[in-house]
């Protein structure tokens, strides 16, 4: 199970959100082997004069929090960056340095999923990659 939250300023995200959607869930998939039906995406807009940001940034500073089962390696982390890095910048023209990501990982016991405490549900996924 995964949450994304995408962060950044109405004008600019809102127009790329569904490429955007579609570029995290093959990230996601690629690092972590998700499945490509498991895709939870929130996007939070927020006006550009509320959103302030580092010097250096742009306009087109985006924050991604992911947050899913502990499990994947620092390997697959760093993959996952990687190909959010990669491609933002060379499909959706956002640099390295207007991409933020930060990772929430908790164990299964800490989701209430379907009815049920997470670490009860029999997937259909790996976990550990």
């Amino acid at each position: 199970m995964g949450k994304i939250k995408i962060f950044g300023i109405k004008e600019e995200l809102y127009p790329i959100r569904e490429k955007l959607s579609e570029i995290l869930s093959e990230c996601m998939f690629e690092a972590f082997q998700f499945p490509k039906e498991k895709k939870a995406h929130h996007f939070i807009y927020i006006d550009e004069d509320s959103f302030f940001y580092f010097e250096g940034r742009t306009k087109k500073h985006t924050i991604i929090e992911i947050s899913y089962f502990e499990g994947r390696s620092i390997e697959s982390k760093k993959k996952l960056y990687q190909l959010i890095f990669e491609k933002f910048e060379t499909l959706l023209d956002i640099t390295t340095m207007d991409v933020e990501i930060t990772l929430f990982e908790t164990p299964m016991h800490n989701w209430g999923i379907r009815g049920k405490s997470a670490d009860e549900l029999v997937l259909n996924y790996k976990i550990n990659v």
